[in-house]
């Protein structure tokens, strides 16, 4: 069985101070305001996060955020007819799908495509491709409850299986997102707040470099929303890479056994 790494779920919510000596704005006059699950707005799930979780492949990782459970193989690298035709670099190969049993509606467990192409493109930026030239790494996601803010759980779940491999990279990659629900701004949502939703953000970060490799935005946003959101979701994810981090430091002590 793969490591205990992460075993105590952490809390990971952003700040809200930075706003105690400025105007309130229509999102933070509500942020008091409890869901569904007893959070506020602007509390995230406490992350379960192990590695190890899969002994047949190079690197492995489990990510629990509430109900949504998460689990990320990573193969290779290993050789590429591709990679070899298109340059001297290595080449990221990203597939996300569900179990049948992953939602309510039965039976639909398949590859989703469209979360396939952005976890590449979140992860993309923060792997050293040149460090694996003409070969191929692929990473294979796999949700086995899906309890809102799918995607994110699965880019940092994968960014935590690629480190646990040993894939150079300049920094893990971590990624929150947010749901804006009438005035309201609601962080890391549930599945319910999101079919509700009238817009959604998605930030993935790399902090040690202070850089997005990510950036989506749906719905109508206002210039103050759009810029309250991105300041949550970033302190949201500075915290959450340091319980990636400690999940990998955990790894690589040596066992009490």
């Amino acid at each position: 069985m793969g490591s205990k790494a992460g075993s105590t779920p952490s809390t990971y919510s952003p700040s809200t101070q930075k706003s105690k000596h400025q105007k309130p704005t229509s999102t933070s006059i509500h942020s008091n305001q409890l869901r569904s699950d007893g959070r506020g707005f602007y509390q995230c799930r406490p992350a379960y996060l192990k590695t190890g979780a899969v002994n047949a492949a190079a690197g492995s990782a489990y990510a629990e955020f509430g109900n949504t459970k998460v689990i990320v193989s990573v193969f290779g690298p290993r050789e590429s007819k591709k990679a070899m035709m298109y340059s001297n670099t290595g080449r990221l190969n990203c597939s996300v799908s569900y179990t049948p049993f992953a939602t309510q509606v039965r039976g639909l467990g398949s590859e989703h495509k469209e979360f396939s192409s952005v976890l590449h493109k979140a992860l993309e930026g923060a792997i050293i491709l040149e460090s694996f030239p003409k070969t191929t790494v692929d990473v294979f996601a796999l949700v086995m409850e899906s309890g809102g803010s799918d995607l994110p759980v699965i880019i940092s779940c994968a960014s935590l299986a690629l480190a646990d491999a040993g894939i150079m990279m300049y920094d893990l990659v971590a990624a929150v997102s947010l749901s804006s629900l009438g005035i309201n701004l609601i962080i890391d949502p549930l599945l319910d707040e999101e079919r509700s939703q009238d817009g959604s953000l998605m930030f993935t970060y790399m902090p040690s470099r202070s850089e997005v490799t990510q950036l989506a935005i749906t719905g109508e946003w206002t210039t103050p929303k759009i810029h309250e959101g991105m300041e949550l979701c970033l302190d949201a994810c500075k915290k959450l890479a340091k319980i990636m981090r400690s999940c990998l430091k955990e790894t690589d002590s040596p066992s009490d056994e």
